[in-house]
């Protein structure tokens, strides 16, 4: 079973910034990410979303190869990859795997302008390496689906990283 986790941050670079560490802690086997998405409000107040994956150009990827293939054995290589990449982009386009992105825009609708929540979907972790890890970068718990203890864990790293900052 996967937990989702959704932290705001004042910012897109911060929030990527946090992102990135969470990469890194994957390849160290700490942390293993299902998904991981940033999604920022907009100065018009629309939700833009930073998907770790662009499924289009991952579906018009696969569909070149596979329309090229086809058109080999068609003798028609040129049609075969203009169609495969297509419909290959098209399919990827209405795909969505991991986190449902018209939740993270519902969620992301309280934001102010400018701020980003990072929604992470985590299939096991190391708690206590991870959260040491990423606790001085701050922020604000959105939603969690962890249990009530490791919820209040996070929220406590998360808090104790604000109440260190000196004020400005």
């Amino acid at each position: 079973m996967s937990d989702l986790v959704a932290i705001v941050y004042p910012s897109e670079a911060k929030a990527e910034d946090v992102r990135q560490r969470l990469l890194r802690l994957q390849k160290e086997y700490l942390i293993t990410i299902s998904d991981a998405v940033i999604a920022v409000k907009t100065d018009s107040g629309g939700i833009k979303l930073n998907q770790l994956v662009n499924t289009t150009a991952m579906g018009a990827m696969t569909g070149s190869f596979w329309g090229l293939l086809i058109g080999v054995i068609f003798l028609n290589p040129i049609l075969g990859v203009a169609v495969g990449a297509a419909s290959g982009a098209l399919g990827g386009a209405l795909s969505d795997f991991g986190i449902d992105d018209a939740f993270m825009k519902e969620l992301s609708a309280s934001l102010h302008t400018g701020n980003a929540a990072l929604f992470v979907l985590i299939k096991n972790m190391t708690a206590d390496k991870v959260l040491k890890e990423i606790k001085d970068a701050g922020g604000t718990v959105l939603k969690t689906s962890l249990d009530d203890a490791k919820e209040q864990a996070l929220r406590n790293a998360l808090a104790s990283a604000a109440a260190a900052r000196p004020a400005a």
